[in-house]
């Protein structure tokens, strides 16, 4: 009598930690991933760095820079997030090829099949993103910070890590860097299109403050502190601008745009074909 074997393959339940895991695999198996990270990590670092090492008293005032730092007075913190602007770009393309490099690689058809329930995949692309980037870009802050220190050794305008506030705007770099790379995961699962997608990153976080300035003087100083960008340079500001917001404040309303933008991408996965 011949035994016949059958060969059963098991099958595992999707479930959220294996989805995660699922996506944290693409990403650390992406050479541009890795790209993206370490090109943030020098603009951020290095560029803070140079800054520091090159400062020559003079000026009062940042005319030039991120949101969060440009016109306010020039101290070691605002020097550390010179590269900040730079790097925002960067992470925020990361974002977007996490998410809408998917589908014009037409990967997305096998990401969802395996994931029928589609929100599932949103999210963990969300959570990698954030996770990683706050992590590497803090990294970079504090680092630019430590390095640029020994550069303004003796300089009016040299802080330390004991200082007030010092900490957390060099934390709220990180946060806000790790919320702009989620931006670009939503944006480009929105808008399914890598080129699109980073477009509208860039004309919503460098270009809308800039047009913006066009609107009745009224109007310009009521939305002015809720720009996206803006919103989110308070979280980094060393010292609030008069008619700014708070730290904590504009790292909320940053995180309301993201989460808009979240939103819309989750709308529109849950109901358009891939």
């Amino acid at each position: 009598m011949t035994a016949v074997m059958e060969n059963r393959t098991e099958v595992k339940r999707v479930v959220f930690p294996r989805v995660l895991l699922s996506e944290w695999t693409k990403f650390r198996t992406l050479r541009s991933s890795w790209i993206t990270l370490g090109l943030s990590l020098v603009l951020l670092g290095g560029l803070g760095a140079i800054a520091a090492f090159t400062y020559s008293p003079g000026g009062a005032e940042v005319t030039d820079g991120p949101p969060g730092i440009a016109g306010r007075p020039l101290d070691a913190v605002s020097l550390a997030l010179m590269g900040l602007s730079f790097a925002s770009m960067v992470v925020g393309v990361l974002g977007v090829l996490l998410s809408a490099g998917e589908y014009s690689t037409g990967m997305i058809r096998s990401t969802l099949a395996a994931v029928p329930k589609r929100l599932p995949v949103l999210w963990a692309k969300t959570l990698v993103a954030f996770a990683v980037v706050s992590a590497v870009a803090t990294l970079g802050a504090f680092a630019a910070f430590l390095i640029g220190t020994a550069g303004l050794d003796g300089e009016a305008v040299a802080r330390s890590l004991g200082d007030d506030g010092v900490v957390r705007s060099l934390a709220g770099a990180g946060a806000y860097l790790g919320l702009t790379a989620v931006f670009g995961v939503a944006l480009g699962t929105l808008l399914r299109s890598p080129a699109g997608a980073i477009a509208s990153l860039v004309g919503i976080l460098l270009l809308v403050p800039g047009l913006a300035m066009l609107l009745p003087e009224s109007w310009y100083d009521a939305l002015n502190p809720y720009l996206p960008s803006n919103a989110g340079g308070a979280a980094y500001a060393l010292t609030q601008a008069p008619d700014g917001l708070a730290p904590g404040e504009g790292l909320a309303v940053y995180a309301a745009w993201v989460a808009l933008a979240l939103a819309g991408a989750a709308v529109r996965l849950k109901r358009a074909d891939s």
